[in-house]
């Protein structure tokens, strides 16, 4: 999978009642609604969540604009038991 890299970016903190938040830049915006957050050492890492189920994961998925053959609905050939 290949990475696109940003230079770094000065971000500013603020408060938002008890919580300390930061103002992501446009170019560094995660998508989706959800991400993970972790410390390693003294970094702060923020990555996107993966999707929650399978629907979720389909509705990312941009829509097919192919027509598809007609498939034959055979019957199954008999099988003996």
């Amino acid at each position: 999978m290949e990475r696109t890299v940003f230079p770094e970016r000065h971000v500013k903190l603020f408060k938002n009642g008890r919580n300390q938040a930061v103002r992501i830049p446009r170019e560094f915006e995660l998508p989706g609604e959800d991400a993970i957050m972790r410390r390693e050492g003294d970094r702060l890492i923020i990555e996107p969540a993966s999707p929650k189920s399978l629907l979720a994961l389909l509705a990312t998925l941009a829509p097919l604009d192919e027509d598809f053959p007609q498939i034959s609905d055979l019957a199954p050939d008999p099988i003996e038991l």
